[in-house]
C-alpha cells in the first residue's frame, strides 16, 4: 500500500523544500502526496511530482491535512517550519504538530529530521517491495 505523506513548508522554507522532493523524488513518486496550496504547486511545477493540493496554510490547508491526519489517511508528515518568523496561523500549526503526536504520526519539522525519516521510509519501502517480488 502506497504511504501517503504530506508536505508542508513556511515561506522561507519552500525552497529547501523543493530540494528535498528532488533528492528523495524515485521514493515520493511511489508515494500518494498532500500539501498545502503553494508548497504543492512548487513540487508539482519544479520536481514534477503528482500532488494533491490543499488550501495555503494561513487559509486553512494546515487543518484540511490535520483532518485527514486524525481520520489516518496521513502516514507521515514533513513540515519544515521556520522558527524565525512568526507565523499569523500559529494555531492551526501547533494543532497539527499535536494531532501528528496524539495519533502517534511521524512529523518532521527540519532538514535533518526530514531527511532521516524519508531514508528510512524508502528504505523499508525498498525492503517491503522485494519482500513481496
Amino acid at each position: 500500500m502506497k504511504k501517503r505523506i504530506a508536505l508542508i513548508a513556511h515561506d522561507e522554507k519552500k525552497d529547501d523544500m523543493v530540494v528535498l522532493a528532488a533528492e528523495y523524488t524515485n521514493f515520493l513518486r511511489q508515494c500518494l502526496l498532500v500539501a498545502t496550496g503553494t508548497t504543492g504547486k512548487r513540487i508539482s511545477d519544479e520536481v514534477g511530482l503528482t500532488v494533491e493540493r490543499m488550501l495555503s496554510g494561513p487559509f486553512g490547508g494546515d487543518m484540511q491535512i490535520g483532518a485527514q491526519l486524525v481520520e489516518g489517511k496521513i502516514d507521515c508528515v514533513i513540515f519544515l517550519r521556520d522558527p524565525m518568523t512568526p507565523q499569523p496561523h500559529e494555531p492551526d500549526i501547533n494543532a497539527l504538530v499535536r494531532s501528528c503526536d496524539v495519533h502517534n504520526v511521524p512529523c518532521a519539522t527540519n532538514m535533518a529530521s526530514a531527511r532521516l525519516l524519508l531514508s528510512q521510509l524508502a528504505e523499508f519501502h525498498h525492503a517491503d517491495a522485494h519482500v513481496h517480488s
